[in-house]
């Protein structure tokens, strides 16, 4: 089956390419490819041993196609057209709640203020066990899809909450994603903006922001793009309007296909061209937020702190297809003012295990910004002009992440402890020593891809029958394995402390809180801060004379 697969993409890829090449130049070998792929599968399903789904059969062949190329190139369903659409638009009905599911379990992971699961007294961590009179257990589909639907329908949920079943019945209403869900006035006259979208709302609730924050004393401003993940190229060209002239170039686009060429200024006239600027980026800040901080960069307009951004200097496109569907495909690489591209991993050249090559630090091209002629590079996302904080959560951290024991923690912190100050709420080292108690109750098991080779070494070992002779040796590896597990709980105490008092200021004030606390305390808002009341400096870092 897994073969017949691979024929089945293969030559479907051909055919995609088909529109494309008409009879020219590949055109007959293509239609060749189509003729040989009729007849196999009519074959195939005249006398393959079991009944065929084509639907399905087929879903998985465009799969093996698309993950052959690059994760954005992707088969929409009409479900996946509707999702797209609530995160471009920032608007869709339901319940107002963050989900997920972990072992077949769904779980509320974050009610949203003021938000109809707010409302019905819903908290983060509740387990939603039957939605209306269907059995999360017995859904075989995607159980949160259920909590959808019209604005003023009801949905009866019950739930556990620190193992006791309840029941609560929830309106549905219209759910309103902010791209900023926080802004504020800092001290020094130092506005402070936090985007976290670019859906359709994202340039017009920037602009909002900053008049007001200007309005009330704002002379300086950071923009956070920290953990943005990207959205509509157009909405970065108008963010970086607010800050940048009329008829000024943002973005290249090019591509092997000349309609997928295309050129992007701005067309308005900008918010404020003066004020000092401040721009926040780590290493979950992609594709659209790149756009921004790397124009920024490029035109001098505003100095990037953080770690360096994702990597992401790809475009895609929606084409429509039959039956509405859709394919997202890639189809072009985009250039910010320098000439830069800001991609980090080659998907079409991959490594020994399938993985796509990462373009080495020695393999950055230099470019020059456009006004102070400061060197920036290409091929590994934005470097910051001023390096503070990780690029990435360390592995110990994502591990902790993906087995929801930061997340369960914090939910047990919440009914075991009176509620906590936003400003000064800090996990405290005690603290910390009750988490570490907490995840060996829970028996946390992290797994290190180097014991996932001791594994692959321990059967090789005993195929060729080494396994006695070097057994002692593997128990020892394993040993000291372990202990340097547990001393990197203790190495990034800081790191994971950060997390959990994330999760914890969630619980009490929402994700509002949470960031309140950031504009106070984070050590990335904290140096930017600091550079931009550093005038001398300031200047310094952008190549102006004083």
């Amino acid at each position: 089956m897994k073969r017949t697969l691979i024929l089945i993409a293969s030559v479907l890829l051909a055919f995609l390419g088909f529109s494309n090449f008409g009879l020219n130049n590949d055109g007959f070998e293509i239609s060749k490819q189509i003729e040989i792929f009729v007849s196999f599968y009519e074959k195939l399903n005249q006398n393959y041993v079991d009944p065929l789904n084509p639907g399905d059969l087929m879903s998985k062949a465009i799969k093996g196609i698309t993950k052959e190329l690059d994760p954005y190139t992707k088969f929409r369903t009409e479900k996946d057209i509707l999702d797209s659409k609530i995160r471009q638009s920032g608007e869709y009905t339901g319940i107002g709640s963050g989900v997920f599911t972990k072992k077949g379990r769904l779980f509320i992971s974050e009610p949203y203020q003021d938000f109809p699961a707010d409302a019905a007294g819903m908290k983060a961590g509740d387990e939603i066990i039957q939605i209306d009179d269907i059995l999360v257990s017995d859904f075989k589909g995607q159980a949160k899809d259920l909590l959808k639907g019209e604005v003023g329908t009801k949905v009866v949920l019950k739930f556990k909450r620190q193992g006791q079943l309840k029941t609560t019945t929830i309106t549905r209403g219209r759910i309103d994603v902010d791209a900023v869900p926080y802004y504020e006035l800092l001290s020094d006259n130092i506005g402070y903006i936090v985007l976290q979208k670019f859906n359709k709302k994202a340039s017009s609730e920037t602009i909002a922001a900053l008049k007001e924050l200007k309005q009330r004393g704002a002379t300086k401003v950071i923009l956070d793009l920290r953990g943005n993940p990207g959205g509509l190229l157009t909405e970065a060209v108008n963010v970086c309007n607010i800050f940048i002239p009329k008829g000024q170039l943002i973005v290249n686009t090019e591509s092997t296909v000349p309609n997928n060429i295309k050129t992007y200024k701005t067309k308005k006239a900008p918010v404020d061209l003066d004020i000092p600027l401040a721009v926040l980026v780590n290493g979950r800040s992609a594709s659209a937020s790149e756009i921004v901080s790397g124009v920024i960069q490029d035109l001098d307009r505003g100095v990037i702190v953080g770690s360096r951004s994702f990597g992401k200097g790809l475009v895609q496109s929606t084409k429509i297809l039959k039956h509405d569907t859709q394919l997202k495909v890639t189809t072009s690489r985009y250039f910010i003012p320098s000439g830069r591209c800001v991609q980090s991993l080659d998907y079409w050249n991959r490594d020994d295990s399938g993985r796509p090559v990462r373009t080495k630090k020695s393999d950055y091209k230099a470019f020059k910004t456009l006004n102070s002629k400061r060197t920036v590079y290409d091929g590994g996302g934005v470097l910051p002009d001023v390096i503070v904080g990780r690029e990435k959560l360390s592995s110990i951290a994502r591990a902790l992440n993906r087995e929801r024991m930061i997340f369960n923690y914090a939910t047990a912190y919440y009914y075991n402890h009176s509620p906590v100050d936003v400003e000064k709420f800090q996990f405290s080292d005690s603290d910390y020593e009750d988490f570490l108690a907490f995840i060996e109750k829970k028996k946390f098991v992290y797994k290190t891809k180097t014991e996932d080779l001791i594994e692959d070494l321990e059967v090789v070992a005993e195929k060729e029958e080494f396994d006695k002779a070097i057994n002692a040796n593997i128990k020892a590896l394993e040993k000291s394995l372990k202990g340097r597990k547990e001393a990197l709980l203790l190495e990034h105490r800081k790191e994971i402390s950060q997390l959990i008092t994330d999760e914890i200021l969630k619980r009490y004030h929402y994700r509002e809180g949470m960031l309140e606390n950031h504009a106070l305390n984070n050590e990335e808002v904290l140096t930017a801060q600091l550079v931009l009341l550093d005038a001398p400096r300031y200047k310094k870092i952008l190549g102006k004379k004083n």
